[in-house]
């Protein structure tokens, strides 16, 4: 960026202070067919009827004009032609050139510069032969192939193609406009940089930036300082942004945030890339979604998360790679990979899920959420389920089968089935009124224990109620002190606690 910022500076000195180069001056030469001294000035010529004059490679075309012989200076009226290179013209009304100092200023009601497929239009417009440059300092229209330029004031040179623009600079064609206040703008690699505030529109997207370039041909827009990109009801914010609206492929570095207001969704990584031609997008390097729901924000963590289109651009899945930790106020959750698929509003946990809800752990292979528009209507626990609640450091009700599934209304269990192999160690309480500070005092009165080829657990107020088992059932009711030794610890009985986020900043503690 220290490069454009240099020719900026080195062009600005260049026209701001330019003086007369210490050569040797070539007299003006004219061919007219008709003439006449100035009778008040015998330096003067006065030219008619096709006007030509030539100056060291440059040749002027008017229908009249006065030379000032004394000072090298030709002043043209009326159709001024002057053919500056081989690729460049200039046109207008009326012309003053210096032979001195090389700089034609040439003014009218549309003056013109055509240097290839670049044309340059003003009212006054001022060339320096000696640095191949036109200015303008009240307005300027400049078209190049598809792209168009407005400015109050702006700088072309003509030796390198570069077009700079200042004051209310607006650029577009058929799918972008772009606002700004300062503009370098070539015309052989159509790369257009800013380093004001800028703002980039097309058919669906606002880019904001306040460093930065953009190319009119691929439609590639860079930013370094102060990125946004919004589209529709989504807003990006990061440090640096690539993005091609031809293809709508983009690239995010750094404090990357994305807001979804449709779906009340946060975002956030160090790296994201949204691919919208492919359907996709994802954010990685400590990346992070929040989803707000009704004040109560579902925080995720994963190494990395991808977000699915349909062709509609509306959302369709999602899904999180390594280390997947959720937490929300009412329930936690970890595990290595997880999927959401909104057509089916299914939520599947997979390798060594793991969740928390209350007083409870849930653990399978494979963790199975089914959602309706009123919350958590199924869950399925699928191979080696598992379920624990802990009563006090070292006693535990458990639950343990092949598989199950959890019915629920508006997110409430309403009671499950344990589905092969099912077995039960559960204490009951006997609840006894309050005390003094309205604590209900709750006593042990033995446990339940056995087996049977399936079960079901009604539950209320969250709690276990009522209790069936089928399938040769085999069930014992111990005193709390009477229950054997090897079953108060099912197979695979694990309190992962230590594993359990605590708080929405512990989904990004480290795997334990």
């Amino acid at each position: 960026m220290r490069l454009k910022w240099l020719k900026i500076l080195l062009l600005v000195l260049a026209v701001g202070f330019a003086s007369p180069l210490v050569r040797a001056q070539r007299v003006i030469e004219y061919v007219a067919g008709m003439g006449t001294r100035d009778v008040d000035n015998p330096d003067i010529w006065i030219l008619y009827q096709n006007v030509k004059a030539v100056h060291e490679g440059m040749t002027l075309f008017t229908d009249s004009a006065s030379l000032d012989t004394r000072n090298n200076i030709f002043v043209a009226h009326r159709n001024v032609k002057i053919l500056l290179t081989d690729t460049t013209t200039l046109y207008g009304e009326t012309a003053i050139y210096d032979g001195t100092t090389r700089i034609a200023d040439v003014w009218g009601d549309t003056v013109t510069l055509i240097d290839g497929k670049t044309v340059l239009k003003s009212d006054l417009l001022s060339y320096d032969r000696n640095t191949s440059t036109a200015s303008y300092f009240h307005w300027g229209h400049t078209v190049h192939d598809s792209a168009v330029m407005d400015s109050r004031k702006g700088y072309y040179h003509s030796d390198t193609r570069d077009l700079y623009l200042f004051d209310e600079v607006v650029l577009y064609d058929s799918s972008s406009l772009l606002e700004t206040d300062t503009l370098l703008y070539n015309t052989s690699t159509c790369l257009a940089i800013f380093i004001s505030p800028t703002y980039i529109y097309s058919d669906s997207s606002t880019v904001y930036s306040e460093d930065g370039t953009y190319n009119t041909d691929t439609r590639e827009a860079r930013s370094f300082k102060a990125t946004r990109l919004t589209d529709r009801e989504k807003r990006l914010s990061a440090d640096t942004l690539f993005f091609n609206g031809k293809t709508e492929y983009g690239e995010a570095f750094g404090n990357v945030v994305i807001v979804d207001t449709l779906n009340d969704v946060i975002c956030s990584g160090r790296v994201g890339i949204t691919d919208q031609a492919n359907h996709f997008s994802f954010v990685t390097d400590s990346a992070l979604i929040i989803y707000i729901d009704k004040g109560d924000s579902l925080f995720m963590h994963a190494d990395t998360i991808f977000a699915y289109n349909n062709d509609n651009k509306e959302f369709d899945a999602a899904k999180a790679y390594r280390n997947v930790r959720v937490f929300r106020a009412d329930a936690q959750a970890v595990c290595d990979s997880l999927y959401f698929s909104a057509p089916d509003s299914t939520l599947t946990l997979y390798q060594n899920p793991v969740v928390w809800y209350e007083d409870y752990q849930c653990t399978a292979d494979t963790i199975v959420c089914v959602y309706d528009s009123a919350g958590i209507r199924l869950i399925k626990l699928r191979n080696n389920m598992m379920a624990i609640e802990k009563v006090d450091s070292l006693k535990f009700n458990q639950v343990k089968g092949r598989n199950s599934d959890v019915y629920c209304l508006k997110s409430e269990p309403l009671y499950a089935d344990i589905l092969g192999s099912a077995r039960m160690v559960y204490y009951v309480v006997d609840e006894e009124g309050r005390d003094s500070v309205g604590n209900i005092q709750r006593q042990l009165i033995g446990v339940n224990a056995g087996v049977g080829s399936d079960m079901r657990i009604y539950f209320k107020k969250r709690k276990p109620s009522r209790f069936a088992t089928f399938g040769s059932p085999d069930m014992k009711m111990y005193p709390v002190d009477k229950l054997p030794e090897d079953e108060k610890r099912l197979p695979g009985f694990e309190w992962q606690t230590d594993r359990r986020p605590k708080s929405p900043v512990d989904v990004f503690l480290p795997k334990i």
